[in-house]
């Protein structure tokens, strides 16, 4: 089975894509939504209390997100303490999940920065999904109900888009002009084939 990784800034409609490709029968592995699992975990949470103090947990006693992303996305080091701590988790959940799809011809596992952390390397292929800032900027006030100041300062933690290009394997343009499903059909097209 082809391992693919597909990844994209926030804003970038990488959710969008990997339903279309879940409509084309290929399973998708999403990083991030088991990350936020992984977050409730009894070992991790006493782990992000050591990291972030004991106000890091809600009135429920679990990791408050919106805290967590408060400190992560304005301190480097704290996303990278973070990422340490979820990282290694999220890569066995996805290695058990493999074998439970190894009768399809690739899987995808959607992560946020998977250029950022290395993580690109474990896969045989990678997909990125780019758009416009201020497409990206629009759509996440829009999702989240957050100011353009909030959108842009998360924004400051992920690479050019320009530079992630130069690392993909396939890039998908999402900037509502060109068609996606049609670049996503021609790389579905690709990955399944190379194991015929």
């Amino acid at each position: 089975m082809i391992k693919v990784g597909l990844t994209g800034n926030i804003g970038s409609g990488k959710t969008t894509v990997c339903r279309v490709f879940e409509m084309l029968d290929i399973p998708v592995y999403y990083a991030d939504a088991e990350a936020r699992k992984f977050l409730n975990s009894p070992g991790v949470t006493g782990q992000l209390q050591i990291l972030f103090g004991k106000n890091i947990l809600d009135a429920e006693g679990k990791p408050d997100r919106k805290k967590i992303a408060g400190i992560v996305f304005r301190d480097k080091e704290r996303l990278k303490q973070l990422n340490d701590i979820i990282h290694p988790l999220v890569r066995q959940g996805f290695e058990s999940w493999l074998q439970m799809h190894s009768s399809s011809p690739y899987a995808l596992q959607e992560a946020a920065i998977l250029f950022e952390t290395g993580h690109y390397r474990h896969f045989d292929k990678t997909i990125l999904v780019t758009a416009p800032k201020q497409v990206r900027i629009e759509r996440i006030c829009r999702r989240d109900g957050v100011s353009v100041r909030d959108v842009e300062e998360r924004m400051q933690n992920q690479s050019d888009q320009s530079a992630l290009e130069k690392l993909a394997d396939f890039t998908i343009h999402n900037d509502g002009r060109l068609l996606v499903i049609p670049q996503i059909l021609r790389i579905h097209e690709q990955l399944a084939g190379t194991i015929s």
